[in-house]
Parts: structure tokens; sequence; C-alpha cells
């Protein structure tokens, strides 16, 4: 790969990982889908991608964003205003930029960069909700745990693209974790059947999981 998108994280192991930063890096992808279970670094290897993208001046910002499952009647036991009730869901996304910013010295310029993304609004997480009847151009938009959306809210992300606009849709068809959806019915399925043979989508399989030999035992057996 180029030499530019060789971050500290970057360190893909196998064909399928090196397969998948390919296609996060290629410009004739707009629309790009990783499966597989926890840990095989969907979301982390997008959000690396994207943050190189930013610093190279290649999109304007990035957009994050996952469904939140609980219905709302589950949320509103939660204390705080609606930012406070949402946060918690959106946590897992903020630890991965927590984790690609550590792997910069402090003092560093790489490690400022991601700082500013951040205070300057550079680098967003949403719930899906705040989309909603917007327009996105120059913008890498990540889309984590899209197992647990429906084909019309995927529809509704998709067609809120406008010019210079890459999507990810990252999630693991086998933990879905609304009753409401299942293998087959879910937004990510639906996708995945709907854009075989497009030029513009490409969909990427990870099996192995790098985050632990503990979490791999999860996954195969619980």
């Amino acid at each position: 790969f180029p030499e530019k998108h060789m971050c500290p994280i970057y360190k893909p192991r196998g064909p399928n990982q090196k397969m998948y930063v390919h296609y996060l890096n290629d410009p004739g992808v707009s629309v790009l889908i990783s499966t597989g279970p926890a840990g095989t670094g969907k979301t982390l290897f997008a959000c690396a991608t994207a943050v190189q993208e930013l610093m190279d001046r290649n999109v304007d910002k990035i957009i994050l964003t996952r469904p939140v499952v609980p219905v709302e009647e589950d949320i509103g036991y939660l204390p705080g205003d609606i930012n406070s009730k949402i946060n918690p869901y959106m946590e897992p996304l903020w630890d991965n930029f927590k984790y690609i910013q550590n792997q910069y010295k402090q003092t560093s310029k790489e490690f400022k960069i991601l700082k500013n993304m951040i205070e300057s609004e550079k680098l967003v997480i949403q719930p899906l909700a705040y989309i909603r009847g917007r327009s996105f151009s120059n913008i890498f938009f990540i889309v984590d745990e899209a197992q647990n959306l429906t084909p019309h809210e995927i529809k509704t992300i998709i067609s809120r693209a406008g010019e210079n606009t890459k999507i990810v849709f990252a999630g693991d068809i086998n933990q879905i974790d609304t009753p409401y959806l299942d293998s087959q019915s879910n937004g990510l399925s639906y996708l995945i059947d709907k854009l075989k043979g497009q030029k513009l989508y490409s969909h990427i399989t990870l099996k192995k999981g790098e985050r632990s030999d503990l979490a791999n035992l999860a996954n195969e057996l619980l």
C-alpha cells in the first residue's frame, strides 16, 4: 500500500484484511461493506483510513454513526438530556479514535491534528436520527453495527450521499441485537443482495479476529 496510508495501526494480517485496506483506499469504491465477527478490524481500519483521508484533505469531514438498539422506553430511564442518554451507545466508536490517537506520541503533529479534528467538529459521531433530511458531500461516512439497521434506514443513509462521499457499512449478520430483524431481513443483508455487480460497490468478509484469543473463543462457542 502507498506509504502515506501506512499509519501506525495499518498492519493488515492475511489476504482478507489486506484486501479490505485496498478497498478502503480505492476512490472508485463509494459503498463498502465489511462483515465478520467482532475483533476483525472492520471499524478500526475504516476509522484509520478516514483519519488519513482527512489529514490528506481528500475529504472535509468524518461522520460515524451506529444504531441505538434499545427502544425509547429503555433510553428514557437514563439520566440527562438526549445527548447524555445516547452517548453511552456511541462510546465504542470513540474508543477506536482514542486507540488511533494513542499510537502517536502526545507531542507529535499527528496527535495534535487528531485532537483538533474533534474540537473543530471535523470528526463527528452522531446517532442516525441526526442525519435525516441532510445531504453529505466530501464526507467519509462510517456506519457501525449496520446489521441492526432496517432496509429503509440503509436506503436513507445512502440517499444522503453527495459527491466524493464514501460510505462504509460494518457489521456481523450473525450478531443482530434487535428482535425485529433476522439474518435475512436486516438492512445489511438487503444491501449486499441489492448491490451485487455494481461498480461503485465492494464487499469483504473478515473471518479471523485479531482482538484476542479469548474474544475469538467467544465468537466461536458462545
